[in-house]
């Protein structure tokens, strides 16, 4: 019966409906506070979750899982390495390929770039290329068409579009009596793809392997080969797996090589901002006590009447920690509803303010993603609520304390 009516005085002070309704203010400014606090490291969480969820999805869509390249650059043996890939059993899909660096050249715009010699029917198997087509189709890649793919970035920087003949220069030149003349060719753009990461989108072009061997003078030699795999978080071992039983010394690499630094920075980043925002939502929640002290202070009488009247320590003890808690309980209740709905809701609400405003969040030319992401994941929101209800809880026991220690005589003396 004594927990009851210390949880209903509790409330009641919570919503005080006496003449001061001060008190009541600074606990409602309290609990939005905490609210607020919750609300952006939900969000902000989430952010970060989606980056690293995008990051990761367009990265592995453009570059494969792992790679198995000769020293020299120059892959004679493929079609033995491609069986020998074939052969292990987590290994999903195997594609060769032949890169190099070009010039690009459309009327009066130009373009450095690389170019990327593949199959189109097993390009797709390691890299999902074809499933961000703009326009055209991989399989348009045929060989001897000299067709080329080009990201809607480069196509825009060369203002060149689908079925413009883009010129490919090359550095390497072949020897005239006129001198040393540059070896150029001309492609017919057959397609456009978007990545969504400018780094692929504004860099990066396909052609077919074959046209690409021609280009290079890469007569029945590769720069390499591709490996799909069944789980991407085992490419280094299995990568490995490969080219030992292929038995040549080989160079091999894969995506936590190649890009471990963006997922560590992404890391790191989200273990700071965590403990940044954390600090908001300590602030917030010490707000409770300058709330409970002034709440003291204010219900000094009412405090003494409970002593009177046979009331223990440890019930006024518990009457302004309840009180604490309901606002520290309310707060983050209110901050997990908002922060979720916010979080699942926000590559909306980021593309209504961008058409509304004409304004672009993130520069294409400037982050690896253009679009805004957001991924919730439910184990960060109850970490994030048990923080802010633990933050609270201890933001009580102060004044509680002080409450508790209160003298009825000294209390009533001036009343």
């Amino acid at each position: 019966m004594g927990g009851r009516f210390e949880t209903w005085i509790g409330g009641r002070y919570v919503r005080s409906r006496s003449s001061n309704k001060f008190v009541s203010m600074i606990s409602a400014i309290s609990m939005l506070g905490i609210a607020i606090a919750v609300t952006v490291l939900i969000v902000v969480m989430s952010v970060v979750n989606g980056f690293e969820r995008e990051l990761k999805d367009r990265l592995l869509a453009m570059t494969a899982h792992a790679s198995i390249e000769n020293v020299d650059g120059e892959l004679a043996s493929s079609t033995a390495l491609i069986e020998t890939a074939r052969k292990n059993s987590r290994v999903r899909a195997v594609a060769p390929y032949v890169d190099g660096q070009a010039l690009l050249v459309f009327k009066n715009e130009l373009s450095g770039a690389e170019l990327r010699g593949i199959e189109p029917r097993l390009e797709d198997a390691v890299s999902g290329v074809g499933g961000v087509m703009q326009a055209g189709r991989l399989d348009d890649l045929a060989p001897g068409t000299f067709n080329i793919l080009l990201g809607v970035e480069l196509a825009n920087a060369l203002q060149a579009d689908i079925g413009d003949k883009v010129t490919v220069t090359l550095a390497q030149g072949r020897v005239t009596p006129a001198g040393v003349i540059p070896r150029t060719k001309r492609f017919t753009v057959s397609g456009l793809y978007r990545v969504g990461m400018y780094e692929f989108d504004r860099r990066l072009a396909f052609i077919n392997i074959n046209d690409a061997q021609k280009l290079y003078r890469k007569k029945g030699t590769v720069t390499g080969v591709r490996l799909a795999v069944t789980e991407i978080y085992d490419a280094p071992a299995i990568v490995r797996e490969v080219a030992l039983a292929h038995g040549e010394l080989v160079l091999v690499s894969d995506w936590t090589r190649r890009h471990v630094n963006f997922f560590r920075s992404i890391q790191i980043t989200k273990s700071i901002l965590f403990v940044i925002l954390l600090m908001v939502i300590a602030v917030a929640a010490f707000n409770i006590v300058s709330t409970l002290v002034m709440v003291v202070k204010d219900k000094q009488a009412d405090i003494a009447i409970l002593r009177t009247i046979g009331a223990r320590p440890s019930s006024v003890l518990r009457i302004f920690i309840t009180q604490g808690t309901i606002v520290g309980v309310v707060g983050t209740l209110a901050g997990v509803a908002l922060g979720i709905l916010l979080a699942l809701n926000l590559e909306s609400i980021v593309g209504f303010f961008e058409s509304a405003f004409g304004i672009k969040f993130l520069a294409a030319d400037v982050y690896f993603i253009s679009d805004l992401p957001s991924e919730l994941r439910y184990g960060d929101v109850w970490r994030i609520a048990i923080m802010a209800l633990v933050l609270a809880l201890i933001s009580t026991l102060y004044p509680a304390w002080v409450a508790a220690k209160t003298a009825p005589a000294e209390a009533l003396r001036y009343d």
